[in-house]
Order: C-alpha cells, then sequence, then structure tokens
C-alpha cells in the first residue's frame, strides 16, 4: 500500500473518481496514529458512520471502540467506490478488513504489516472478518492477504448557508 500515505492517497483517489468531495482516510493504525484518531474529536460521537447510500452502520466512530455497540447494523451493505457490495461481490473473495489496532482503536506496532509497507508471509498484520459485522477483531494475518481496506470520510465538504 506504500505505507499509510500511500492508502490515504488511494482513498482520496477513488473518491475524487466517483465525485465524492469530502475527505477520506484509510481506517489504519500507522507508526504515527492510532485508529480512533483519524476522525476529529468533535466528529466522533456526533455523526453515524453510513454507507455511500447514505445508510447507517454504526451510530457514531466512537461506537467503533465500544464493547457495546461496536457491531455494524446487520443487512446494511458495504459498498466499494464503485457501488458493489463487497460482502457479495467476488472482487473480494476474502471478506476480510485489515486496521493494524487494538480493539479500543490504539496502533499494535508489530501487527500493522511494518507500516503497511510489507506484503510478505512472514510479516503479520490485524486484520477483522466483515462478516462478523465487527470491524476490530483481532485477526493476525499474513501481509500478503489481499484484504478490504475502509475508506472512512474524516471531513466532508457541506454547502455553505
Amino acid at each position: 500500500m506504500r505505507g499509510i500515505r500511500g492508502a490515504d492517497f488511494l482513498c482520496f483517489q477513488q473518491a475524487r473518481a466517483v465525485g465524492l468531495k469530502g475527505t477520506f482516510r484509510a481506517f489504519l493504525s500507522s507508526k504515527l496514529q492510532d485508529l480512533y484518531t483519524i476522525v476529529r474529536r468533535s466528529d466522533r460521537d456526533g455523526f453515524p458512520i453510513m454507507n455511500l447510500k447514505n445508510q447507517v452502520l454504526l451510530s457514531s466512530w466512537d461506537s467503533i471502540f465500544s464493547e457495546d455497540s461496536s457491531k455494524m447494523r446487520e443487512n446494511v451493505p458495504l459498498y466499494s467506490f464503485d457501488g458493489r457490495d463487497i460482502l457479495r461481490d467476488s472482487a473480494w473473495p476474502e471478506k476480510m478488513v485489515w486496521h493494524g489496532s487494538s480493539e479500543k482503536g490504539h496502533r499494535q506496532m508489530d501487527h500493522y504489516c511494518e507500516t503497511w509497507r510489507a506484503g510478505e508471509h512472514a510479516v503479520m498484520g490485524l486484520a477483522s472478518s466483515l462478516q462478523s459485522g465487527r470491524l476490530l477483531q483481532q485477526t493476525p494475518s499474513i501481509c500478503s492477504g489481499s484484504y478490504v481496506v475502509l475508506c472512512i470520510e474524516n471531513a466532508s465538504t457541506l454547502p455553505s448557508k
């Protein structure tokens, strides 16, 4: 992925390609970034997490890191930027998502594929099964796995009033 900057840039490019104007970041921890910090503190509890069709996946960013409500709503699809349902489309045979974080969103220094630069069998990262509905399961996985990288809109461009 060429590191966290490379992953963030891919999120940016794919969002722009379909006409989205917000700021999108990769749902990944890195050497200098805990996962929970990619959304501004002031926005972590006030806005739901939605898919590209504005269906609510989770009640808020903070809820991802909470034991009580960390499960995504059932029967709400996760879409790629080109509109395909990740859980049903064969383009993603392994329904796993990379994150490299603890359940509370803290970076796990020895489990983020050498800052998302390694794709080797000898290096491990943390991932989660999308089919479980939980984004922060602690599944150690070899970094050569072709898993999903979620992109999160952490700032939007709303029309001014």
